[in-house]
């Protein structure tokens, strides 16, 4: 067993710890269950809280460039309140529900782009510190699946998919920030709109999805087309045909767009706007005959989970950073 020092604010020779997940993909709104591994430093000490933190990389807009970092999600404390003397080991076994926002990371098997992480946060005689940080794999809801293969199915073909902080206006969305999905036309609509950007907002009782074509500018500034806003039940997703569905969803969007490019005539649209990631290659995903993504930010998805504690590696000065409402 490794474990790994906190060596910042609890000193050397203070506690270690080792947090391990119970392997295989969670669901937004679903349970995470594993077990804290604790063990004492050179001295007894009294943990007053340990914590986990669902973080995730996120990209935000500076003044002249996109630039990334870290922001938690959600807070978790799982036990407190007990000594751990000198050199003794103590495991605290944890079950915690995800936010039913939290981003897909993974379809089929395969890495979509977003990192996500759980953070072990030790608490000591006032001070805390960050200890383990464990990669974390969520999977879609049975809806967000058989949305994203009728996409696969009608010919759209997977960009990327990137975590934005900030809000949607005019959805219910809760977390600071929001995941995008973008998706490439078949030929039959390339004439029509460059790309597709999707976002789901989940619920207990459904989704909103948000899909806008075309998008050109930054975050809720000019030049962006109108975001389209539907609604889908977790409960009839084994009784839609989903093709026919998302189908009209992309008439809609679609006719919305060609209209926009036209001299305006009154017509009526559905929301406000958001902002576009920066595009990878990749080929179909959410086909259910096989996702085959490609290279995501440079390095293939297995790469993308070795290397989490990179991608983690700036979260000291913006991990508690927040989205304002933008609206």
């Amino acid at each position: 067993m490794v474990f790994k020092k906190l060596l910042g604010a609890l000193g050397v020779g203070g506690p270690s710890v080792d947090t391990v997940l119970e392997p295989g993909p969670a669901l937004p709104g679903g349970l995470v269950t594993g077990e804290v591994r604790l063990r004492g430093g050179g001295s007894d000490v009294t943990v007053d809280r340990l914590s986990l933190l669902l973080v995730a990389r996120v990209e935000m807009e500076g003044q002249d460039e996109e630039q990334e970092g870290t922001v938690v999600l959600e807070r978790f404390t799982v036990g407190g309140g007990f000594r751990l003397a000198e050199e003794a080991e103590h495991t605290v076994p944890f079950t915690i529900t995800l936010p039913w926002e939290t981003p897909i990371t993974e379809l089929h098997g395969q890495h979509l782009g977003p990192v996500l992480g759980i953070r072990t946060e030790l608490e000591v005689a006032g001070a805390r510190d960050k200890g383990d940080l464990d990669a974390l794999a969520v999977g879609p809801l049975p809806a967000q699946e058989a949305i994203l293969e009728a996409f696969g199915q009608l010919g759209y073909a997977f960009r990327s998919a990137d975590l934005e902080l900030g809000h949607i206006r005019g959805t219910g969305q809760q977390l600071p920030c929001y995941q995008e999905i973008e998706i490439l036309p078949p030929a039959a609509h390339a004439h029509a709109v460059n790309e597709i950007e999707v976002t789901f907002i989940a619920t207990p009782g459904g989704l909103e999805i948000v899909i806008e074509a075309d998008k050109r500018a930054g975050l809720f500034s000019d030049g962006h087309d109108t975001v389209h806003r539907f609604t889908a039940s977790h409960h009839a997703v084994p009784h839609t045909d989903w093709n026919a569905q998302v189908d009209a969803w992309l008439k809609e969007v679609i006719a919305g767009h060609e209209a926009r490019a036209t001299p305006p005539t009154g017509g009526e649209h559905h929301g406000d706007q958001h902002r576009p990631g920066p595009g990878t290659g990749a080929v179909v995903a959410g086909v259910a005959a096989g996702v085959a993504v490609g290279v995501v930010g440079g390095m293939v998805a297995a790469e993308v989970v070795d290397e989490i504690g990179d991608a983690f590696e700036d979260e000291e000065g913006d991990e508690d950073a927040g989205g304002d409402d933008e609206g």
